[in-house]
């Protein structure tokens, strides 16, 4: 049981790339979606009280801070979008970064940002 709580851990402390590693991973050796391993994730950081607990979010930008270029390269870095459209998010602020999330992600999201100098909110 020791052994599944530390893999629990783990898996919950994952960084983005590392759950975006994971991802492609699980799609390209064992089959699984995506959005399945989300919820492999999601799962594997949760407890007995898990079904009560909000299992998706909203990560939100609420300023972009002092270093605002080095928010909108991570903003492109963590969503894929081009260098126009993260800095258009960042702009924009207060904005959605990623909607239906995952805790784990979220918080991996919103960590990264936050180092980058954002001030970043869960909903």
């Amino acid at each position: 049981m020791a052994d599944l709580k530390q893999f629990a851990e783990q898996l919950v402390n994952l960084t983005v790339k590392e759950v975006n590693d994971l991802a492609t991973i699980l799609k390209d050796e064992y089959g699984i979606e995506p959005a399945a391993a989300a919820v492999v994730v999601a799962a594997g950081g949760g407890d007995a009280g898990a079904a009560e607990e909000q299992t998706e979010f909203t990560v939100v930008l609420k300023d972009a801070g002092a270093s605002k270029l080095a928010v909108v390269k991570a903003v492109k870095e963590l969503t894929g979008l081009g260098l126009k459209e993260a800095k258009d998010i960042v702009d924009g602020a207060p904005s959605n970064i990623k909607e239906a999330v995952s805790k784990a992600e979220a918080e991996g999201l919103k960590k990264a940002l936050e180092e980058a100098g954002a001030v970043v909110e869960l909903k």
